[in-house]
């Protein structure tokens, strides 16, 4: 009877502390980026001239600058700025952003990657001082698409969020970082397990505008199969 009631306490103590082990691997993988730094395992593709980072990410863009490939105007562009890190996996991806556009598409959110003809980007797209276009462009085997809908230009801070299970992806957003409406649910033809995520901004016309970036959060995929 003791002999049993020893390893019925001992097999406890495994369980235990299998549950802390798991709870701390999940903690960990929480991790927030741009307060006061920018990490070495974030790389620039195409980096602004002007750009710093105290308490945020402060970007202004260069101008013509964008990401489209292709469909309906014709052009192939790719040189919009965007600061990344390499993620294999499921993660969700979330950041709050403050704008203060100038030009037609003057644009700033987050973005997936795997190269130029396979992407996801989500943002604000400033019109003219009476529209923004809130949405999303998805680009598969070099062809990009736009869903959109209309937000007043008097927003200028939204949080964005993209959640990756496998190669499908949920993009949302806030206005309070509390309160998530859901965008679209899309799909990357070419996703392999490890590719880029991480923010971007850009001026597809000839201006400039300014962007802060307060936190780019990577975390566990939260986004549950159906």
């Amino acid at each position: 009877m003791a002999k049993s009631i020893i390893r019925i306490q001992s097999r406890l103590i495994e369980v235990n502390a299998l549950i802390v082990s798991c709870f701390l691997v999940v903690f960990m993988k929480i991790q927030t980026y741009f307060k006061n730094s920018i990490p070495p395992t974030f790389d620039w593709l195409n980096k602004p001239l002007d750009f710093s980072i105290n308490n945020g990410l402060h970007i202004t863009t260069d101008p013509g600058t964008d990401f489209w490939q292709r469909t309906h105007y014709g052009f192939r562009n790719d040189n919009g700025h965007c600061l990344l890190a390499e993620r294999s996996g499921d993660f969700q991806l979330t950041t709050s952003v403050k704008f203060q556009p100038q030009n037609e598409y003057d644009q700033c959110g987050l973005i997936v990657r795997i190269d130029a003809e396979n992407w996801i980007k989500v943002s604000a797209e400033y019109i003219n001082p009476q529209l923004t276009q809130l949405g999303s462009v998805v680009t598969n085997l070099g062809y990009s698409d736009w869903a959109t809908t209309e937000i007043s230009p008097e927003i200028q801070r939204i949080s964005y969020r993209i959640s990756r299970r496998g190669p499908d992806f949920l993009l949302q957003n806030s206005y309070d970082g509390k309160t998530w409406a859901q965008m679209r649910i899309t799909h990357l033809h070419a996703a392999p397990k490890s590719l880029q995520a991480g923010i971007y901004a850009c001026s597809p016309k000839n201006g400039r505008f300014q962007c802060t970036f307060t936190h780019l959060t990577i975390d566990n995929n939260q986004w549950l199969q159906p």
